[in-house]
C-alpha cells in the first residue's frame, strides 16, 4: 500500500537588493543525482530531525550560510517516490540573508548563483520549485526590511 511520509525539505535563500529580492540557485554537480539541474537547497530530513531543524542544516550544509530570519513559506510540495511506492510531502522555507553573505557550495553542487525573481523562476529544473518559487515571492518579494509583512507574525520561524 502507498504510504505517506514528510522526508525532504526545500529553501529558497533570498536576499534583499535595491530593486527587488535575488534569489540563490545551485546546480548539481557530475557528484550525484541529477547532474546539470538547478534548484533550491533541497534535503532529507534526519532521523530525530523536525522540518526546521532540518532546513537550517541543509541550508549551512550546501551553502555556508545562516539566515537571519527563516520563514515557513505556508506550502508543502509533493514528490511521488515510486522506488519506495510512497508520497513524500516537501515543507517549504524561505531563508533571508545578508545582502553580502559569502555562498560557499557542498559537493552536491559545483555553481550557484543570485539571480533576479524572473531570471531564478526560468532556471528552476524541476516544475515544483517553479511554483512553490511563484509562491515566495508572492509573499516575501517585496524586500524592503518588510519580509513577512502583515503575515510575518504567523510565518516567521526565527
Amino acid at each position: 500500500m502507498t504510504g505517506t511520509a514528510v522526508r525532504f525539505v526545500d529553501v529558497y535563500v533570498l536576499r534583499d537588493t535595491p530593486a527587488a529580492p535575488a534569489i540563490l540557485v545551485l546546480r548539481r554537480s557530475n557528484a550525484g543525482r541529477s547532474p546539470g539541474t538547478w534548484e533550491a537547497v533541497h534535503g532529507a530530513i534526519e532521523a530525530g530531525e523536525t522540518a526546521v531543524q532540518a532546513a537550517l542544516r541543509e541550508l549551512g550544509e550546501e551553502t555556508g550560510l545562516a539566515p537571519e530570519r527563516l520563514y515557513n513559506a505556508s506550502r508543502v510540495e509533493i514528490f511521488y517516490r515510486h522506488a519506495q511506492d510512497e508520497v513524500a510531502l516537501i515543507p517549504v522555507f524561505v531563508a533571508l540573508v545578508a545582502r553580502d553573505a559569502a555562498v560557499r557550495v557542498s559537493a552536491e553542487h559545483d555553481v550557484f548563483e543570485w539571480l533576479p525573481p524572473d531570471a531564478a523562476l526560468a532556471r528552476v529544473t524541476w516544475p515544483r520549485m517553479g511554483r512553490a518559487l511563484e509562491d515566495t515571492l508572492a509573499l516575501f518579494g517585496k524586500g524592503g526590511g518588510n519580509w513577512g509583512g502583515l503575515l510575518d507574525d504567523v510565518l516567521r520561524v526565527s
